[in-house]
């Protein structure tokens, strides 16, 4: 690119236009946005939380503890008793320590679910409140 080339663009980008945004009605009811809107709904989000404390953790502790005693049953039977005993029997043992790792790993995701669904009302709600009064103090720098 030549020199002069790199100045004439320089002195068309300077002048345009500057380039800003302002806000001031809300977007038209046919819609005017590119996306889709942001949309909360904390009752929703409270239901799931419940649903996750009522249902889904008692129900991933209990199916846990079902196989558990399954396992346990199963491992003994097929164990060692005269001192020959199935070869199953180890894997059965082991891959039940696989399973109960999953379950806490699954128990540890659902409890961090549930925490974040009820901390996503409260920050959409603070960055709300800290957007509006963003937008006051530019209206008050914008009246002087």
């Amino acid at each position: 690119m030549a020199w002069d080339e790199w100045e004439q663009i320089k002195a068309e980008a300077a002048a345009q236009p500057p380039v800003s945004t302002r806000l001031n009605q809300p977007a038209p009811a046919a819609g005017g946005s590119a996306g889709p809107d942001l949309v909360s709904s904390p009752a929703k989000k409270k239901a799931a939380v419940k649903t996750i404390g009522d249902d889904l953790e008692p129900g991933v502790e209990q199916s846990g503890k079902h196989a558990a005693e399954s396992t346990a049953n199963a491992v003994k039977e097929f164990g060692a008793r005269d001192g020959n005993g199935w070869d199953v029997s180890g894997a059965l043992k082991k891959a039940h320590e696989t399973w109960e790792k999953q379950v806490k790993m699954l128990l540890g995701r659902l409890a961090s679910e549930k925490q974040l669904l009820g901390k996503t009302s409260i920050d959409l709600q603070n960055n709300d409140i800290d957007i509006a009064a963003q937008l006051a103090q530019q209206s008050k720098i914008n009246r002087i």
